[in-house]
């Protein structure tokens, strides 16, 4: 079974390090057999135990601290898999007043940090478990990073992902040779199924942000980081799980204590920050957030246990500064990040940091896995949230000559006109009037502020759009 590669040089290519373990027709006819049993169960009919949801390696009575040699280990057995990503100096320095770097983290194969913690899980496992297989829940970046290198080592591997993930990543996942069961109307449901089948088809089940190995693959980020700017005073980084922010902050702190680890999340997912007041994990409700992929209602066990003692300071950022952060990285970086991703720069552009000003920092940008349509919409948003999108109602004559009138106004405010709609039947004045509903571009806020009041100035019956995000 077990399938050896030669050494290699240090360009990316195989090293013993990365030997697979099953062969490539040893590793699909296991799959299919997995494909096969699990087809043959009534998902909907499980029974479900406490027994079934225990999971050895997180245990929240026993948390297992993660320590600096166990990172060490994995930035060494993974350095040939998981590629060096650049950690560039910002144009988005001089706009924050900081001497800023982002780590390009999704620049990797699957888009994100992930492959660090799964890609060193995978290889630590013992022979027989790497032969059975493993089997994980995760609505995106997880699961992609673990089915690819799953398919890179010859390990079997089998997804549950709930109804809401996108189809795109449920088909790339599928295009890794993995086996993916679409299960669970959110994520808790799917790891609740993940968890139950583990125990039934004896595959070691992998928590995305939580298991040791994983968390300790995550701290080799911090390790390249402190390479990469040796002289960093900070660094933010997204929270969710809290895997991340472990890795991180053990690595980190290790090294060099003095240099502060803040951790960000967003306001309307603030599990860590809960938690953090509490000195313990708590259970907090998520709602909906354009940084979903840190939307955890409960922090891993081991994560806190090991992150808490070192985070300097926890920041929660609105949706505004979300949509603005992914929007300022599309425009002066020419970085498409998702929300998640994106929170680090947020918390800066919303002043939630002002003692880290004319200080080196450094930025994980953790992920880059967002829908196109998503993105357009986020973007949009941007523009809202920036001031320059202006949408205003004004009633004007339906008399020949109104329109052009209204138009050459704009164009000599210098405002473009990006949509308009008329609206005359449920209009209850004049019989000759139409209401006008505009989206205007402009510049900057300034220009809006001056595009507003040469408006208000020309016409009486006028309201503008005054809504956040």
């Amino acid at each position: 079974m077990l399938e050896t590669q030669p050494d290699t040089d240090h360009n990316g290519r195989m090293t013993m390090l990365d030997e697979r373990y099953l062969s490539i027709a040893d590793l699909q006819e296991r799959q299919q057999k997995l494909d096969h049993e699990i087809k043959n169960l009534d998902l909907g009919a499980l029974e479900i135990t406490e027994d079934d949801l225990y999971d050895e390696w997180c245990d929240p009575k026993t948390p297992r601290i993660l320590r600096f040699e166990e990172i060490a280990a994995a930035a060494y057995r993974i350095k040939f898999g998981v590629e060096r990503t650049p950690c560039t100096s910002s144009h988005l320095s001089k706009v924050t007043g900081m001497d800023l770097y982002l780590k390009k983290e999704f620049l990797l194969h699957t888009g994100s940090f992930k492959e660090r913690g799964a890609r060193n899980t995978l290889m630590t496992l013992p022979p027989e478990e790497k032969g059975r297989g493993v089997i994980a829940a995760s609505a995106g970046n997880h699961a992609l990073a673990i089915c690819y290198h799953g398919q890179q080592l010859g390990i079997p591997v089998v997804v549950v992902m709930p109804r809401h993930a996108p189809i795109m990543k449920v088909n790339n996942c599928k295009s890794f040779g993995a086996v993916v069961i679409v299960r669970g109307m959110d994520l808790s449901e799917s790891k609740r199924v993940a968890l139950k089948l583990s125990k039934m088809l004896q595959l070691r089940y992998v928590n995305g942000f939580d298991h040791p190995n994983i968390l300790a693959g995550q701290g080799s980020l911090g390790l390249e980081v402190l390479d990469q700017v040796p002289d960093v005073d900070a660094i933010i980084v997204p929270t969710g799980g809290g895997g991340l922010l472990a890795g991180i902050a053990v690595a980190i702190k290790s090294v060099n204590p003095r240099v502060q680890v803040i951790a960000v999340e967003s306001e309307r997912a603030p599990g860590f920050c809960t938690s953090w007041k509490a000195g313990r994990p708590v259970f907090t409700e998520c709602l909906s957030t354009l940084a979903d992929g840190l939307a955890v209602s409960l922090v891993g066990a081991n994560a806190f246990a090991t992150a808490a003692p070192l985070v300097d300071k926890v920041v929660s950022v609105s949706e505004e500064y979300i949509a603005i952060a992914i929007l300022r990285l599309v425009e002066m970086e020419k970085a498409v990040v998702e929300g998640a991703g994106a929170t680090g720069l947020a918390a800066i552009l919303q002043g939630l940091l002002p003692e880290l000003q004319g200080k080196k920092v450094v930025i994980p940008l953790c992920g880059g896995n967002i829908d196109t349509t998503v993105l357009g919409r986020v973007l949009e948003r941007g523009l809202v949230a920036d001031k320059r999108l202006v949408k205003v109602w004004l009633t004007v004559s339906d008399r020949p000559g109104s329109l052009a009138h209204m138009c050459k106004l704009f164009s000599t405010a210098g405002a473009s006109v990006k949509d308009i709609y008329h609206e005359r039947a449920w209009l209850k004045s004049d019989m000759f009037s139409v209401q006008i509903q505009v989206v205007l571009e402009v510049r900057d806020s300034e220009h809006a502020d001056e595009v507003t009041k040469i408006i208000s100035e020309n016409y009486e019956d006028v309201k503008f759009y005054q809504g956040q995000i």
